[in-house]
């Protein structure tokens, strides 16, 4: 869990940091090194209550370690305590966040966006469902069943109508439905998931753009969790598409602190249209006293930004640049084939049957029983014992609709089903996958 040469890298950045403060006079805060120490032992020994979100073998929620070089300068950065709300509170970290914001829009060919880091994906989202309600006022966002729940509470928080679009058996949103939406008159916002966090699906964008040429709507692409696969070459054809697309959407979210290496929380929303930072004017002069230059509290609805997420996040794409065919990106065409090599395990088992192929690296399935109920009741108790194994899972709840394709032979007596899902994001999952599947096995007899 602790590799000792991350420490010794810190200690040789913190001393190249202290270099540069080396004119000030000495002055050194008095710490109480034995009431510090017993803190930090009581805090060691109540952070053990975790799951080990760090090892292969913890495969449920979207929870994937940071990059050792963002673990080190974010902890390098906190000597200095930066924050990136105005310039005056981080100069180097709010470079290095707009720097960054260069490197994520050229992801998705954009050049003269508008972006800043956010303490997550649900501020994200709700910047741009803000942006987009104040370009469409009185007009409702729409996004599929399948999407976050954040949207539909987004909306309410900011007094939007807000509808959902069924999905089809795949779980993207159903275009057929979409249209009869749009045919209404009254849709500002399309919300498209590219990659929704419960199955992995991706919307139809490609489908959805020609579908804008005849109604007035924006898109925004949720891509919180999917964005960086976009970088990705072991994607499906079909998939690989939308991704491409998104360069012609109004606005994306994207969590670094999910497939980008860092550590929580660090979400990110970008516009392609940089006017639209005019909706953010207002006046502070007490904060932006010392320079004329973009303060990144004036493109922001949030004021405080530690600017040590900006420091990690930079650092760790100085280390892993974002290009295709680079080591950042073979990391996630990795984390893909353990998905497909995890599935096709699964689906060869007598005691499971996963739903549809994953579009990127998360596996749903449930297990063999013959009811949906008697499964829902096998999936929670699969549950328990594989965390007494030490293999931890998820679970998620289903419509029976969207997975009776799937579970042909399981006699529906229910509404739901309780599946497992298992999010293989790590690159490891794909030495891992036949273990995980023999433990799996051995918790469902």
């Amino acid at each position: 869990m602790i590799n000792k040469r991350e420490l010794e890298l810190l200690q040789r950045a913190l001393n190249q940091l202290a270099e540069g403060f080396s004119d000030l006079p000495d002055f050194s805060p008095v710490i109480d090194e034995s009431a510090i120490a017993s803190v930090l032992s009581e805090v060691a020994e109540r952070m053990q209550d975790n799951y080990p979100y760090f090892h292969p073998q913890y495969a449920g929620q979207m929870l994937k370690p940071p990059h050792p070089v963002a673990r080190i300068a974010y902890a390098m950065s906190l000597w200095i305590n930066p924050n990136n709300h105005a310039l005056d509170g981080g100069r180097a970290s709010s470079a290095m966040e707009k720097e960054c914001i260069v490197d994520l829009g050229a992801v998705f060919g954009w050049d003269n966006l508008l972006g800043h880091l956010t303490g997550g994906g649900t501020m994200a989202n709700l910047e741009a469902l803000w942006v987009a309600e104040r370009l469409h006022p009185g007009k409702r966002i729409i996004a599929s069943a399948q999407a976050h729940y954040t949207h539909s509470r987004i909306s309410e928080v900011l007094g939007i109508e807000f509808s959902s679009v069924p999905v089809t058996r795949d779980g993207c949103m159903d275009i057929a439905a979409l249209e009869d939406l749009l045919q209404q008159g009254d849709v500002g916002t399309v919300v498209v998931t590219m990659g929704n966090t419960g199955l992995g699906a991706v919307d139809p964008l490609p489908a959805i753009l020609k579908l804008r040429e005849q109604y007035d709507f924006r898109i925004h692409a949720d891509a919180a969790y999917g964005g960086y696969f976009a970088l990705a070459n072991g994607i499906a054809d079909q998939t690989s598409q939308a991704f491409a697309a998104l360069t012609n959407v109004e606005s994306i979210v994207i969590d670094p602190h999910k497939h980008g290496l860092q550590p929580y929380g660090c979400g990110c929303i970008l516009f392609r249209d940089a006017s639209v930072g005019s909706l953010y004017k207002h006046g502070s002069p007490y904060t932006y006293f010392s320079s004329a230059e973009l303060h990144l509290g004036e493109i922001s609805l949030e004021c405080s930004r530690p600017g040590a997420s900006a420091v990690a996040l930079w650092a760790t794409q100085r280390l892993l640049p974002l290009v295709r065919n680079g080591e950042f990106s073979a990391e996630l065409d990795e984390c893909l084939a353990a998905a497909r090599n995890f599935h096709a395990r699964l689906n060869a088992s007598e005691l499971f049957t996963p739903l549809m192929p994953p579009e990127l690296d998360i596996v749903v399935y449930a297990p063999n029983a013959p009811t949906t109920t008697a499964s829902s009741e096998r999936s929670r108790e699969i549950f328990m014992k594989a965390a007494d194994a030490n293999l931890h899972l998820a679970l998620i709840e289903l419509p029976v609709s969207l997975t009776h394709f799937w579970l042909p032979d399981i006699e529906r007596n229910s509404e739901s089903i309780t599946c497992l899902r298992s999010v293989l994001m790590k690159p490891e999952h794909n030495y891992w996958a036949e273990r995980i599947v023999r433990l799996l096995e051995e918790c469902a007899v």
